[in-house]
């Protein structure tokens, strides 16, 4: 398994909000637990809003104010997206004066910082080239609030590519890693894509109403 996907199913584990020990995360990603103290080293120097500590257990934590000033998800988003994107450019001082300003932003915050579905900060990067995620998000964006189907061609982390039908219900940031929960009509439950592993995604002219067991709040990860 490739780190990246590795940080990535960690965060996975992580979201059910509950404490989690290395060694049983270890074992269930089957590396060794000094491996996963290192991945969760990372994951905190990520901005992902992960507390705890080693013989103890490792947990997401809540929380999302900016002292002294107070950012709507919305503002906080669009802030770091452009840090995103100006890391991402040819220009060596937009790039260092970009990561110094997430290194501000990270001093600013408070230990608990980032609410589990509004984690937007940047500090160092785990996740390979952020871009990849900014594609498709107009149009899954768009899908959500509208409540319209989703057609994704979708490449998953073993390389396979497949085409599926999906409700989108929601968006959420991991350390540099958009995700899109959403119900999908192939598999008929719950999935979890990573935006940057989307090839293309069509809205299509069928909407979507709520039904029990494919609601976002029927979600158990």
């Amino acid at each position: 398994m490739r780190r990246t996907d590795r940080l990535f199913d960690i965060i996975q584990i992580l979201r059910d909000g509950r404490l989690h020990r290395a060694q049983d995360i270890a074992r269930r990603l089957e590396v060794s637990t000094r491996t996963i103290y290192r991945d969760m080293d990372t994951l905190v120097a990520s901005g992902v809003p992960v507390a705890g500590e080693r013989g103890v257990g490792y947990m997401i934590t809540e929380a999302i104010t900016l002292p002294p000033l107070t950012l709507t998800p919305a503002e906080l988003e669009a802030l770091n997206l452009g840090i995103a994107v100006a890391t991402q450019i040819a220009d060596a001082e937009l790039q260092a004066a970009a990561l110094t300003l997430a290194d501000k932003i990270d001093a600013a915050l408070p230990t608990q910082t980032i609410a589990e579905a509004d984690a937007w900060k940047f500090a160092v990067y785990p996740f390979a080239d952020a871009t990849h995620n900014f594609t498709h998000m107009p149009v899954v964006r768009a899908a959500i609030k509208a409540r319209q189907k989703l057609r994704l061609v979708y490449t998953s982390k073993e390389a396979m590519v497949t085409t599926r039908t999906v409700r989108p219900l929601h968006m959420e940031y991991w350390g540099r890693v958009w995700t899109l929960t959403a119900w999908c009509e192939l598999r008929e439950g719950f999935r979890v894509f990573r935006l940057d592993l989307i090839e293309s995604a069509e809205a299509l002219p069928e909407l979507f109403v709520d039904e029990p067991g494919k609601r976002l709040k029927d979600y158990e990860p």
